[in-house]
């Protein structure tokens, strides 16, 4: 089992690093989860004979890695919940897309719905049945043209947490992000398994549950798909 990095712990929340390829929570593939690893991390440090109380606030795709936050008790979950709906608590994404945007910066607006069945979503015309909005702000940092094709790096500020929001809305526009084996026609039809993909939970920013202190945590990602790029602090 993996070892878990934390950057913050406290009596109400934890936070840390999710490894790429981790599941945010158990799936149908029982492999080891972000809650079971905060649990273990939380019962081997205190020497607990109770299991802990884990919250997940937010979650992050599986081959999506980066800063998570969870809560340590019922009123922290709540809070961090009433936060992430009032738009209070900002989620910040380092990306890799293989294309070129129109704009160095703007905003993606469309409305997405979910199949359950296939565990996709696309974009489809307001009001259609089921559909929700989907917003987030980016900032093109650098497009670099490679033998492969051109590559663009990408700040990305999410405004709303829909399903597989980010790679929907990018593959959309032609701009898929890097490995991505479920969106990005690029990469669908490469036999490899791109556990890592060029998206990455960079910053997150929300008030402490207990406190109201604004928290500020952040993280460089690694590996394949951004080590196309020269990454820099943000």
């Amino acid at each position: 089992m993996k070892k878990l990095d934390v950057l913050y712990e406290d009596e109400h929340i934890l936070v840390c690093i999710k490894p790429m390829g981790v599941p945010a929570q158990s799936d149908k593939t029982r492999d080891p989860d972000m809650i079971t690893l905060v649990k273990k991390y939380l019962f081997d440090k205190y020497h607990l004979e109770e299991e802990p109380y884990v919250g997940l606030v937010h979650r992050l795709d599986r081959p999506v890695g980066g800063v998570m936050v969870f809560a340590r008790n019922l009123e922290a979950a709540s809070d961090l919940s009433s936060q992430m709906l009032d738009g209070v608590f900002d989620k910040y994404y380092q990306a890799v897309l293989t294309g070129e945007l129109p704009d160095e910066e703007g905003d993606m607006v469309d409305y997405l719905l979910r199949d359950g069945k296939t565990n996709t979503s696309k974009v489809v015309k307001r009001g259609t049945k089921g559909a929700k909005k989907a917003e987030l702000e980016y900032e093109v940092l650098d497009v670099i043209e490679t033998d492969t094709g051109i590559y663009s790096y990408v700040l990305i500020h999410l405004l709303t947490g829909r399903h597989h929001q980010i790679r929907v809305q990018c593959a959309s526009r032609g701009v898929g992000i890097y490995g991505d084996t479920k969106y990005n026609p690029l990469f669908q039809k490469v036999k490899r398994i791109y556990k890592q993909i060029g998206l990455y939970s960079t910053r997150i920013e929300f008030e402490h549950p207990a406190t109201g202190e604004m928290m500020v945590f952040k993280a460089e990602p690694e590996g394949e798909a951004f080590d196309i790029l020269e990454v820099e602090d943000f």
